[in-house]
């Protein structure tokens, strides 16, 4: 009697460009580690539907809550997210794990091949992100910052379409490098002049907790769960995991939304986990930047990795705290919560999957 092929797993997407590309990576590892079909499922969000600035739609979610209530209302079993669009507040019943990210850093897409140094002075730079106004700003403070949004190539067409009216736009390399879109690139800025957003360059592969559990989840029938657990812990990248749970820490203590100026970069290098983080004011005519490390033992327990990173990351936004940054920047700085072990973020940076 032949055995019928397994239903596909229903993989949730944004529709956009960019969020299809990176989904569809999602999808064909998940075949090979589920060894069955995976289908993309597209869901509009609210940030899909809306129009107008983050701030103005909210930021917090907008482009995540329609993914999460197809997970919930069983209209799709994985959902995969931008990272950095994830809210801080933890889904209840919903679970997610980061795979090796791309490259964190901005890159600045400009006509002739110009850098940031030599862009023409008043020069007019688009990007829909305050973090990168702000440094931009405090970079090269004659340069006029353009508020635009939508999908990469749109926004790639202001700069150098055939009728720009914008010298450059600014995007995040990892999404350009998804889309094999590099060769637009004149320059990758540096993290000590646009620090990346928090997060930046991950995917968030997310399920619902029960289906993640031997037999405790109703996806594609009995036995799916411990199959779809082993395969979350494999597409689970550890220095990933650890150094964007460090980044989204510093905005979970600083209870910063999409309109701070806030950028954060880690890394894991030889076992000690490196964390820099700047907060500016919303001109750029001020920054506070503060940089620590933590040394993450090789045997420690997934548990006692994640603590230590969150820990890394409460300790230097208290710094910032304590320098001012409640004076720079629209924060609502609380008192810090305990480690989750799956961390989630503030709310969106600037989503060029738009």
């Amino acid at each position: 009697m032949t055995t019928p092929a397994p239903a596909p797993l229903r993989l949730g997407t944004r529709g956009s460009a960019l969020a299809t590309t990176q989904s569809g990576l999602v999808a064909r590892r998940l075949e090979v580690l589920l060894d069955r079909p995976v289908e993309l499922v597209r869901i509009k969000t609210e940030g899909d539907v809306k129009t107008g600035s983050l701030a103005s739609l909210g930021g917090t979610g907008v482009f995540v809550t329609a993914l999460r209530d197809a997970l919930a209302g069983d209209r799709c079993d994985v959902a995969v997210h931008s990272l950095k669009d994830l809210p801080t507040t933890p889904a209840p019943g919903l679970t997610y794990v980061t795979p090796e990210r791309e490259d964190p850093r901005d890159a600045l897409c400009a006509r002739d091949g110009r850098t940031l140094d030599t862009l023409p002075r008043n020069g007019r730079v688009g990007t829909g992100s305050p973090r990168r106004a702000a440094q931009l700003q405090a970079a090269r403070p004659d340069l006029e910052i353009v508020d635009i949004r939508g999908n990469v190539e749109t926004r790639l067409a202001r700069a150098l379409g055939p009728d720009p009216d914008l010298d450059a736009v600014v995007l995040a390399l990892a999404g350009l490098a998804r889309l094999h879109r590099t060769e637009v690139v004149s320059e990758v800025l540096d993290p000590l002049v646009v620090a990346p957003a928090p997060g930046q360059g991950a995917l968030a592969v997310e399920a619902r907790s029960t289906d993640l559990v031997p037999d405790g989840g109703t996806t594609g029938g009995p036995g799916l769960g411990a199959v779809l657990a082993e395969a979350f812990a494999e597409l689970d990248h550890r220095p990933t995991r650890l150094a964007v749970t460090a980044e989204r820490a510093v905005l979970a203590r600083l209870e910063a939304g999409c309109a701070a100026p806030i950028g954060a970069y880690a890394r894991l290098e030889d076992g000690v986990l490196v964390l820099s983080a700047v907060v500016a004011s919303l001109d750029g005519t001020e920054q506070l930047k503060h940089t620590a490390r933590v040394e993450i033992a090789p045997t420690a327990t997934l548990t006692a990795a994640d603590g230590a990173a969150y820990a890394l990351g409460v300790r230097v936004a208290e710094r910032l705290l304590a320098d001012g940054a409640a004076r720079l920047a629209p924060l609502s700085p609380a008192e810090p919560a305990p480690p989750e072990p799956t961390l989630a973020t503030t709310g969106t940076d600037d989503p060029e999957g738009a």
